[in-house]
């Protein structure tokens, strides 16, 4: 199998993780979808990141379909099987994907946009829900398991870790760590594991 796309998408990179954490070996290819654009395009002619190639050539897009079809390769989930403990990491998976959609439309807006076309309403309002989505998680996260080790954290966490360390990566001054301290506090716990050790987002 080969993983297409950078590490600094946070979709890219919780996909990585997921696979490695799952024991799944994989080659991973940086390729970006915008300096690469045509590179991309020649793997995936959609162009989205990531995209799992996998051994039967057959493509496949988006991180969470990409991790639903590694857990069925192993045969077991990085999500809790059911009852109360999978509701509450499916609400806390969904807050974080929600900050990383958040942050990277802030971005696009940023660096795709010319000043003068950038619309402050609309960023006013994204910038909004990012606050909403880590004011979530920062309640959340106290009743999550540690991240003591690779065995204990699973996608809520992950997930959660990574999409903090992609906006503290791009958009530092619209969420503090004060502000969010027992996030801060397990993403950085989680960004000593070796999984993510490994597939650092640069």
């Amino acid at each position: 199998m080969q993983l297409i796309g950078m590490l600094d998408s946070p979709y890219v990179r919780r996909a990585a993780i997921s696979l490695r954490l799952l024991g799944l070996g994989f080659e991973h290819r940086s390729v970006s979808v915008f300096s690469t654009f045509e590179q991309f395009r020649a793997i995936n002619p959609v162009v989205k990141a990531p995209t799992l190639v996998c051994d039967d050539g057959t493509l496949l897009m988006d991180s969470t379909l990409i991790i639903d079809h590694a857990e069925t390769i192993v045969g077991r989930s990085l999500m809790p099987l059911g009852g109360a403990e999978r509701l509450h990491a499916l609400r806390v998976l969904g807050l974080a994907l929600a900050a990383c959609e958040k942050t990277v439309q802030i971005v696009y807006e940023r660096k795709l946009r010319p000043p003068e076309k950038q619309h402050a309403p609309w960023i006013d309002r994204v910038r909004g829900q990012l606050a909403a989505a880590y004011a979530g998680l920062e309640a959340e996260i106290p009743k999550l398991p540690a991240a003591a080790g690779e065995a204990a954290i699973g996608q809520a966490g992950l997930t959660s870790a990574v999409a903090w360390g992609f906006t503290q990566m791009m958009l530092p001054e619209l969420v503090a760590p004060a502000d969010c301290p027992s996030l801060a506090a397990f993403a950085a716990d989680a960004e000593k594991l070796p999984a993510f050790l490994a597939l650092p987002p640069v």
